[in-house]
């Protein structure tokens, strides 16, 4: 019986440890050709279908992007590459 629960254990272990390494990040992406009111809420739009993203604030006035999103679900190359396909280049802000 306690092999058994010891090998509960381990296996619970095993499959929440991916979930326990999982962060939120944040990053800001310089983004091109916004030159109109309008061209935030595209850039936004593209961002958060983009899986594991949690939260987008786009700023017209500083041309940026800052995104919260799951390190495990989603990456900066997919991000800026989601921009770019709506029509708005980007990259992470210097």
């Amino acid at each position: 019986m306690n092999r058994f629960v010891n090998l509960a254990v381990f296996a619970a272990a095993v499959v929440t440890f991916p979930a326990a390494m999982a962060a939120d990040k944040t990053v800001t992406l310089s983004v091109k050709n916004m030159v109109c009111a309008a061209c935030p809420s595209i850039v936004k739009a593209s961002l958060q279908s983009v899986p594991g993203v949690a939260k987008v604030a786009v700023s017209y006035k500083e041309r940026t992007a800052t995104i919260i999103y799951d390190d495990t679900k989603a990456d900066v190359s997919q991000l800026t590459s989601a921009t770019t396909k709506a029509g708005y280049p980007s990259a992470p802000k210097s």
